[in-house]
């Protein structure tokens, strides 16, 4: 009893420490980046060869989705999405889902597949930095996810910032670190990043991992091969693969992408 009082009482001083917010979404700009996304930090998580162009989040916008019965009172999840054209992007009938597994929100606009890379790791990295400053967000349900180009950006982001992801839900689209062999003589993806030990060590044991893709997906093939000699040949402990059927290159239905949340928050 005791116990419950002192937890009820952290939890409220916790709350009056956080701004005052206004349920439903809206645009919203930041004024702090994350220091885990500077160019330096960057190259030693990721080895990338891409220089970032100038970048300030001062003049970047964000789309936030704070679901109504959300308060600073109780824990929440956080999703950031990546979407790959230039608008927030997130699907249709995603957001009551959302509230139903009680996850904020929150996806950058220009943040398509013709964006300098770098930045594209930077927008949802200071998408999470900032919305922890102003939420009671639960850190073992952060997660990362995307379509398509975006997808690979949340593939990359699950491994490669494993402390900060709990979990990825690429949508039609995922990257590896390690050449994936084609199924064609001579041919593979090549790997697209190389993520540092430390963080490659927490993915493998603790992040969990949903590959989500569909019957007519053009990416169905690279998504088999990442998830089968990729995921599962490297030891990653928590990974699945869902696909939908009759779909093609397209987000999933709410039902399936509910599936891959199922995976996340369950996986042990």
């Amino acid at each position: 009893m005791i116990a419950a009082v002192l937890a009820l009482g952290l939890l409220t001083a916790q709350a009056d420490r956080l701004p005052p917010f206004q349920a439903g979404s809206a645009d919203v700009t930041f004024e702090q980046s994350s220091p885990k996304g500077e160019a330096d930090a960057m190259k030693a998580r990721l080895h990338f060869k891409i220089e970032p162009n100038t970048y300030s989040v001062k003049q970047e916008k964000f789309r936030v989705v704070i679901p109504a019965s959300y308060t600073h009172e109780e824990k929440w999840g956080l999703f950031v999405y990546v979407n790959p054209g230039d608008d927030a992007g997130l699907p249709e009938g995603y957001e009551a889902l959302l509230e139903k597994r009680r996850l904020l929100a929150i996806a950058a606009y220009k943040t398509g597949n013709e964006r300098n890379v770098a930045e594209r790791f930077r927008l949802a990295l200071d998408a999470h930095h900032n919305m922890v400053r102003r939420f009671n967000i639960d850190p073992a349900r952060v997660y990362v996810s995307g379509f398509s180009g975006g997808g690979r950006i949340a593939s990359i982001l699950g491994v490669g910032y494993a402390d900060i992801f709990t979990g990825a839900i690429p949508l039609c689209g995922v990257n590896f670190y390690t050449a994936i062999p084609s199924g064609e003589p001579g041919k593979v993806w090549p790997p697209q990043y190389l993520p540092s030990s430390d963080s490659l060590r927490s993915a493998k044991s603790t992040s969990r991992f949903a590959l989500v893709t569909g019957e007519k997906d053009m990416n169905l093939k690279n998504t088999r091969a990442v998830y089968d000699l990729g995921f599962k040949k490297e030891g990653f402990k928590h990974a699945t693969i869902l696909e939908v059927p009759g779909m093609g290159h397209s987000p999933p239905p709410a039902e399936w992408f509910e599936k891959g949340l199922d995976f996340l928050d369950t996986a042990k």
